[in-house]
């Protein structure tokens, strides 16, 4: 007998399209073929009725800033990532290097600009979640709340709860913020990392 012929078999990838009204803050799109996050979006009306959605994306590869618009009838392609958990080691010279949490001898490392503002708020151990896209890890993001101590406050102005008021501190990751007056050298502090705002003292 003749061998017959092997069939091939096609896959199709059905991709993830979203619709205008799925557009929101936090969705991940495609956008020339690569991903970006919806940081915001809001929507502008024009006359008779038509409206449209102005949008500012963060690429996750890059952490530059885009701005883009949409139309009703515009959809597009959400990002396929995936997410695991890694620890941030240390930074220097603007690059931050992590461990993978299973491995930890597997290491990789961002620049400032793709982690973002958040950045200035990581310490040595903080557990991160991570954005892989096409099997490489291109971010990582931080909790929403850290708890940060705090290392220096402005000279001269210490604690006081009587006053009202805010001073600048210095946090153990070196960042400085705006606190309450009453905070002191050595508190242990929670900070949204996404606002980079103080949200309390913590009694430790």
């Amino acid at each position: 007998m003749a061998n017959r012929p092997t069939k091939k078999i096609k896959i199709i990838l059905i991709k993830n399209m979203l619709g205008y009204s799925e557009l929101i803050k936090g969705k991940i799109i495609i956008v020339n073929d690569q991903p970006y996050e919806i940081i915001e979006a809001e929507n502008t009306f024009k006359g008779r009725g038509h409206s449209y959605l102005q949008m500012k994306l963060r690429s996750l590869s890059s952490g530059a800033v885009i701005a883009k618009s949409a139309q009703p009838r515009d959809s597009f392609e959400e990002a396929d990532v995936e997410k695991n958990e890694a620890k941030f080691i240390f930074q220097n010279k603007g690059k931050y290097v992590f461990s993978d949490i299973k491995n930890p001898s597997q290491r990789f490392e961002l620049s400032e600009e793709q982690i973002g503002s958040s950045a200035k708020f990581l310490k040595a151990n903080e557990i991160v979640t991570t954005i892989l896209f096409k099997e490489k890890v291109i971010n990582v993001i931080l909790p929403i709340k850290v708890k940060l101590k705090v290392a220096e406050v402005t000279p001269g102005v210490k604690g006081d709860r009587a006053q009202s008021g805010n001073k600048v501190v210095t946090l153990e990751s070196q960042a400085k913020i705006s606190a309450p007056l009453f905070i002191n050298e050595g508190d242990i502090i929670e900070i949204n990392t996404e606002s980079g705002e103080y949200v309390r003292r913590i009694n430790e």
